[in-house]
């Protein structure tokens, strides 16, 4: 199984992230991962990411604005 974050625009379309991502083993490192870079993504112009395990999406759109 592998975890990956889907970068996206508000609108939902996808975009490149600042901050390149790798392919994670586990949910909880995905989600530590994601807690450490929102900022600097955000800054790149990713404003919502969706979680998938696989072809499976587990949850998102998810903003990254730290009102959220």
């Amino acid at each position: 199984m592998a975890w990956t974050w889907r970068f996206e625009k508000a609108d939902g379309t996808e975009t490149a992230p600042a901050v390149e991502p790798e392919e994670f083993t586990t949910q909880g490192d995905a989600e530590s991962w994601i807690g450490e870079v929102w900022r600097q993504l955000q800054e790149g112009g990713v404003e919502q990411v969706t979680l998938f395990e696989d072809d499976t999406r587990i949850y998102g759109p998810m903003g990254l604005s730290a009102a959220e």
